[in-house]
């Protein structure tokens, strides 16, 4: 009995050892130094499958700007990375974002509270002030080309998240299946994730891909009046 508590120490301290092994390497030397970061993540959200899951949660009202037009994929965020890890929330309290700015952006991220989010969480990681971190979302949104035929779903697709980085693949030259990912956090596509360098080229992300999608297949709900 007395072996086997022993050796149960053991394991737990070793288990223990390799957890914090693993949050120590996932803590950058920068943490949350605003301008200091390797590349960029380009979010795009499935708007769609966004809205159905706002309305299951009964949150359809505070998603109406969004989810009463017909967009397809929309900006979620421009996220400063390191290799390993990111920062967030670099400045707290954050500057302050201008209104006009926020609407600015209305576009391509179709709801005021995840661009004030956007700028507070990622925005004030990037070093940049607010309009010239804005200008670089709009950048990076230019960079990527969505496929064709995701501008008009009409109908409920089911894709695996393989044939979606194809399409993606396909139409962005250069593009490599390491930097680009899907999320699906249920049944339904979520996010397309493109990692970009800081000035817009597309950039190998392997640790990116750890969080993707492990689904054989996912759901593509219609784009709206689509």
């Amino acid at each position: 009995m007395y072996r086997f508590l022993v050796i149960s120490r053991i394991v737990i301290s070793l288990t223990l050892f390799v957890v914090f092994a693993d949050m120590a390497r996932a803590q950058d030397r920068r943490q949350n130094a605003p301008g200091e970061f390797d590349f960029y993540v380009l979010a795009l959200s499935w708007s769609p499958s966004f809205c159905e899951a706002a309305a299951e949660r009964g949150n359809s009202g505070r998603s109406q700007i969004q989810c009463e037009r017909p967009f397809s994929f929309v900006v979620h965020g421009l996220w400063p990375q390191y290799e390993r890890g990111f920062p967030e929330y670099c400045q707290r309290p954050a500057p302050r974002l201008d209104r006009n700015i926020m609407t600015s952006m209305l576009d391509l991220m179709p709801a005021p509270g995840l661009i004030f989010n956007e700028w507070d969480k990622h925005g004030t990681c990037s070093g940049l002030g607010a309009r010239a971190y804005f200008e670089s979302v709009r950048k990076a949104r230019a960079a990527v080309k969505i496929p064709e035929e995701f501008l008009q779903l009409a109908t409920t697709k089911t894709v695996s998240p393989g044939d979606v980085e194809a399409a993606f693949i396909k139409v962005n030259p250069g593009l490599s299946p390491s930097a680009i990912s899907v999320t699906c956090p249920g049944r339904r596509l979520s996010e397309v994730r493109i990692c970009l360098s800081k000035d817009m080229q597309f950039h190998a992300c392997e640790e990116n891909d750890r969080r993707a999608c492990r689904r054989d297949e996912v759901v593509m709900p219609p784009v709206r009046g689509g």
